[in-house]
């Protein structure tokens, strides 16, 4: 090899050094044509290569390996001076990674992707959740497309709605009712009681209380509320209670233009369009003339003139301000303001109640009246009573019992249907009944005679006035109503006596303690008042036994004499005052004793008694809410129908139906409704036949209270009730197949008098007290024997043993065993200071007791000797107890000075 060959002559670096070199790596490709000169002179750099063309890199000394290791040198530090980034780039984000000047999907140079659309969204120019949120201009764009589209329909909708007709449910239709059998019983009238007066007939009173009542604004607005009707419709939609159209515009729309009548928001819509082109097109006086010629204002009162009628027995035009005030105050509902009140539809609406309703809204109509300028400060001044009000009217086909039969299917309907009363009052139902006539007819006749033969108010005119009898029939398979006894005549006496009166039921209430001691047994004294089923002790009828003792002081289920809330103690007396020092629970129920079960229930828990009260089929609105001891003793008041079903309960072994009174309602032919039977069984068969065998016993042994009620050669089972200071009597009783509850009170239905009450029934119908085994008994036993005569005769089941079943002692002494051997003590390892609770003696030793005054021993049931009022219960172990913390002996007691109560019946306060 040559020398020149082997050894290069020295050569000059290329211009500006590597810095050049790598300044040029750097620059794109379209950038780098150029050649490169020297600093000083300008001329090309030495290469060893001719010159380059134009377009093409100028390679630096050292040729284009040499340039190419200079492009990744320089790459890496620039990788090396960048913070992190996504792959392929430096902490600067170069590349196509995710640095700070790069973001997801970003390309060469860190520009966004995609391009911006008409509607951007996402957003093309932003990254991570930036892209998701929409820009003002979209949210302002959106919205007016909406508003226009919106505004667009509703001009669509409203050019096309068309005012409709007189609907027809503004015409007069009736409601035809039927029996059982099918049968036509009644048709509720010759129509709607409607007549239309004229807008120049109607008083301006009248007029002004409905605007300062409902639509300030009417003579001025279009007829709609948007608010209102945005209100509604949001109620609605979120299940909430729905809501009538806010203006009269609406309401007379509603009530003349509209057939359909419910509460959607189909309908909602379709009244808002048609109310906006009524009150463009109708004038004003025509939608007030409209509104109230068809409003309904209760009474079966269909426009203004009948409401006059109804109410006040005058025409319209006679109307003052203040009875124009009431009128627009029943508007509201006349369910909840009509003064003479609808309890049979909802027990809230009692007569008391509704007029105190209506009274507040009669003044406040009366202010508004007067601020708005319709009448004068002096004018507003004349009107501080309450306008009389007549009372209700009924149609001539409704007297007897026909005008209860309505009012209790009505009642049936709302409640199990929820067909409203304004709509029944619409007519065109067909309504199927449960009633059988026969066995309605047999009922009153059975009350009849009573009447006839004992009550002459002529003669005692201090003690026969204001007499009342109500009853029910219930099927106990099914809980149809098959019969009831309302009151002498529903055109007369408007009060449904078979439905809620508040009398109380007595001991009739007695049977619901007896099956909670067998559902849930007695508590442990030992422990908290909460326990459950493994802490307590199911209670067998026949083989316990509690104190009956009149005067029974009533103590809590752990032995701790109760006391009120003022600290008084409370003796328990029984009927007559008989005392009973010990006495099982069936002996207690056949005698009627009080003591027994009323401590029963506090060793219970009045808790668990209610519960067991409502299983069987009582409301829990009827029952007293409060933990006294005399609740076990009936202080509540439940209908004659709820009492009825209530017993059916026990005939049925134990399966509950609540009663009622439509099996099925017609319209147009078409049946939209029918009953459907919904079935519970809160009772095992096991108590339930325990229950009818102890109630069988009060009336088939002659020292039953019940025995007037026994129909040959059929098995009865029922309870008498008697309350205090003999204000009501009742008889409940069934057989197999049918269960009836009568009932008896004195009470003054003058709705003109105020603070009525129940009377005492002393010397009524010439007896000197009136028992639940006098005259409810026997009207129980005259109809019952009618109304199953065609019946076959079915026995009720034997009594199934009662699983957990234990001998419980409330108030008396356990029974000591008596040991069959003199026990041999044996000698305890540890000594114990603490003496046994048992004797260990050779003969059964009585419990220790100090003697009344008068007395040199105590009997072995005289458990009040020593402890006056006894224990709670116990489960049969033998003890003797001495006075301690947690049973104290009482030292004296405070005096009452309530004067009684409900919760206080055939009882007295310690002195």
């Amino acid at each position: 090899m040559s020398e020149h060959r082997r050894k290069m002559p020295p050569q000059q670096p290329p211009t500006g050094g590597r810095a050049a070199a790598r300044r040029a790596a750097q620059q794109p490709m379209g950038r780098r044509s150029a050649p490169a000169h020297d600093v000083g002179t300008g001329a090309p750099s030495a290469s060893y290569g001719p010159p380059s063309s134009y377009g093409e890199e100028q390679r630096p000394y050292g040729g284009r390996a040499e340039a190419r290791r200079a492009a990744q040198r320089g790459s890496r530090r620039r990788g090396a001076d960048s913070g992190p980034g996504g792959p392929g780039g430096g902490r600067r984000g170069g590349g196509g990674g995710g640095g700070r000047g790069s973001g997801p999907g970003r390309g060469a140079g860190g520009r966004p992707p995609g391009k911006k659309r008409f509607i951007d969204y996402p957003r093309h120019d932003k990254y991570g959740w930036r892209r998701w949120m929409p820009s003002w201009k979209l949210v302002t764009g959106t919205f007016l497309f909406f508003a226009a589209s919106l505004m667009g329909a509703a001009t669509i909708a409203y050019s096309q709605v068309e005012i409709p007709k007189e609907a027809d449910t503004a015409k007069s239709q009736n409601n035809i009712y039927y029996w059982a059998d099918g049968s036509r019983m009644v048709a509720t009238g010759s129509g709607t009681n409607r007549q239309i007066v004229p807008f120049a007939g109607i008083p301006k009173s009248m007029q002004n209380a409905v605007i300062s009542a409902e639509n300030k604004t009417f003579w001025e607005d279009s007829g709609v509320d948007p608010m209102g009707i945005a209100r509604a419709v949001w109620n609605m939609a979120k299940g909430g209670e729905t809501q009538g159209g806010s203006t009269i515009t609406q309401q007379y729309v509603k009530n003349n233009r509209l057939d359909d009548q419910s509460q959607t928001i189909t309908r909602k819509v379709k009244e808002l369009f048609i109310s906006m082109k009524v009150g463009n097109e109708v004038g004003k006086d025509q939608v007030m003339a409209g509104y109230l010629n068809t409003s309904y204002y209760g009474r079966g009162a269909y426009g203004i003139q009948a409401a006059a009628r109804a109410y006040f027995n005058k025409d319209v035009g006679d109307l003052n301000a203040s009875e124009s005030a009431l009128l627009a105050a029943v508007l509201k509902g006349a369910t909840y303001y009509d003064p003479a009140g609808y309890p049979e539809i909802d027990p809230r609406a009692t007569a008391e109640a509704n007029t105190t309703r209506a009274t507040e809204r009669w003044k406040w109509i009366l202010d508004e009246m007067q601020k708005d300028g319709h009448i004068s400060a002096a004018e507003r001044a004349k009107y501080t009573t309450f306008p009389k009000v007549r009372k209700p009217n009924q149609s001539a086909n409704l007297s007897g019992q026909i005008g209860y039969l309505v009012k209790t299917a009505n009642a049936n309907i709302k409640a199990q249907f929820g067909i409203s009363v304004q709509e029944l009052e619409r007519g065109g139902y067909e309504i199927y009944t449960t009633f059988q006539k026969r066995k309605v007819e047999a009922l009153e006749d059975s009350v009849q005679k009573i009447i006839k033969d004992n009550i002459d108010p002529k003669k005692r005119p201090d003690d026969d006035t204001h007499v009342q009898f109500g009853g029910a029939s219930v099927d106990t398979a099914t809980g149809k109503i098959v019969a009831l006894y309302g009151g002498v005549d529903a055109t007369k006496h408007f009060t449904n006596n078979a439905d809620a009166t508040g009398a109380m039921v007595g001991s009739t209430f007695k049977p619901f303690v007896l099956a909670a001691s067998m559902k849930y047994g007695v508590r442990d004294p030992k422990l908290g008042p909460v326990q459950d089923a493994s802490t307590r002790t199911i209670v067998d009828p026949d083989k316990s036994r509690y104190a009956g003792k009149d005067g029974q002081i009533v103590r809590k289920y752990n032995g701790e004499i109760w006391t009120n809330e003022k600290g008084e103690e409370w003796r328990q007396s029984n009927d007559e005052h008989a005392s009973y020092p010990s006495i099982t629970l069936r002996r207690a129920m056949v005698r009627s004793a009080n003591s027994p079960y009323v401590q029963l229930g506090m060793d219970i828990g009045i808790d668990k008694v209610r519960e067991t009260a409502v299983d069987a089929g009582l409301l829990e609105s009827s029952l007293v809410q409060g933990e006294v001891p005399s609740f076990s003793l009936g202080i509540s008041s439940p209908s004659a129908i709820r009492m009825a079903g209530a017993y059916a309960t026990f005939a049925n072994k134990g399966e509950q139906n609540d009663p009622y009174s439509v099996e099925r309602v017609k319209k147009e032919g078409v049946v939209i409704k029918k009953h459907e039977a919904k079935t519970k069984n809160p009772f095992s068969p096991a108590i339930a036949s325990n229950v009818t065998d102890v109630l069988r016993s009060v009336v088939d042994e002659d020292e039953g209270t019940g025995k007037k009620a026994r129909i040959p050669g059929r098995p009865v089972a029922g309870k008498t009730g008697t309350t205090d200071d003999n204000l009501s009597a009742w008889f409940v009783g069934y057989t197999a197949q049918l269960s009836t509850a009568i009932d008896m009170y004195r009470y003054d239905d003058d709705d003109t008098k105020k603070n009525r009450e129940f009377l005492e029934m002393y010397n009524t119908g010439g007896q000197e007290k009136i028992h639940g085994s006098s005259f409810p008994s026997r009207i129980w036993q005259d109809y019952m024997t009618e109304a199953v005569k065609d019946m076959p005769v079915v026995d009720f089941p034997e009594p199934e043993k009662l699983e957990g079943a234990e001998p419980v002692f409330g108030g008396v002494p356990s029974p000591t065993p008596t040991p069959t051997a003199t026990p041999t003590p044996t000698e305890s390892a540890t000594p114990s200071t603490t003496p046994p609770a048992t004797p260990t003696t050779s003969a059964p030793a009585k419990p220790t007791r100090t003697p009344k005054p008068g007395k040199t021993t105590c009997d072995i049931f005289d458990w009040e000797c020593n402890n006056p009022g006894g224990t709670g219960g116990s489960t049969g172990e033998p003890t003797t107890t001495a006075p301690t913390s947690e049973s104290p002996t009482p030292t004296g007691t405070p005096t009452d000075t309530s004067g009684g109560g409900n919760g206080k019946p055939g009882g007295a306060w310690v002195p």
